[in-house]
């Protein structure tokens, strides 16, 4: 039992396998799907892929064992089922070199969304929050950490692009993990402390109208009114963290674990 390899465009060919040929072990299956790949690297391919289907578990190890990187998900492949896409490409770094061993884990291990948020008060005991123009809830300022960025440089690039305002973030108080919901997977949301403000702060916020529709001071009550019933958990966890006698410093959904948990 062999791989074949299949034409796709210049330079690029598509390597695909049987299941009589998985059926012959992990390792002298993949063996061979690597052997293919370095033959048409040798005859002057310069991209080797294959489409596996997401059901198919032994492909996929077969695919890595073969060192091909996993790059994400084609969906309706053909009209059909969605494919996971793996390729190596012919200048990729030797997988012998730990950095080419790393970048081949990095390609298929998970990968968890951050988000950070800034805990901004003000002098009277309210909290700044913003009604932001894709969901009706309310939330504290922050957003989406991007690859390669600091989560608490994230969150000061975030509150100036979106609200103006230069605020260095302060010490983490809350690490919250947000179960997958409404379209979103899930994702850890980092809260930092953005210190004590003048209330007149409002005043000077320049919105970024793409994505913030307002913004303001509110009290604890107005928090549990304006926003969704976990982000208010999460505020008044972090709010909690400010005290002397803090609570849990993880929550799920603005819960604390049991004891024990």
């Amino acid at each position: 039992m062999s791989a074949d390899l299949s034409p796709v465009a210049p330079g690029v060919v598509r390597v695909s396998w049987s299941t009589e040929l998985q059926e012959q072990g992990l390792r002298a299956s993949a063996d061979e799907v690597r052997r293919v790949v370095e033959s048409a690297f040798k005859g002057g391919s310069t991209r080797v892929e294959t489409h596996v289907d997401p059901d198919d578990e032994t492909a996929q190890r077969v695919a890595t064992f073969a060192g091909l990187m996993r790059e994400g998900v084609a969906r309706g492949v053909a009209g059909e089922s969605d494919r996971i896409v793996y390729a190596r490409l012919v200048d990729d770094t030797p997988l012998e070199d730990p950095r080419g061993f790393r970048s081949l884990l990095n390609s298929f291990l998970p990968r968890k969304r951050a988000i950070s948020q800034l805990l901004i008060r003000s002098t009277d005991g309210r909290v700044l929050l913003c009604q932001l123009t894709y969901k009706r809830d309310f939330d504290l300022p922050g957003g989406v950490v991007e690859v390669g960025e600091s989560p608490q440089l994230a969150v000061a690039r975030e509150v100036d692009e979106e609200l103006g305002l230069t605020i260095a973030p302060g010490r983490l108080l809350l690490t919250d993990w947000l179960p997958p919901w409404g379209g979103w997977d899930d994702a850890l949301c980092l809260v930092f402390d953005g210190g004590v403000v003048d209330a007149a702060i409002v005043e000077t916020i320049v919105r970024q109208e793409r994505e913030i529709r307002s913004a303001g001071l509110f009290t604890i009550a107005e928090v549990r009114e304006k926003c969704a019933d976990f982000t208010a958990r999460r505020i008044e966890a972090a709010m909690r963290n400010l005290s002397e006698r803090p609570g849990p410093a993880y929550t799920e959904s603005g819960r604390g674990l049991p004891e024990g948990g």
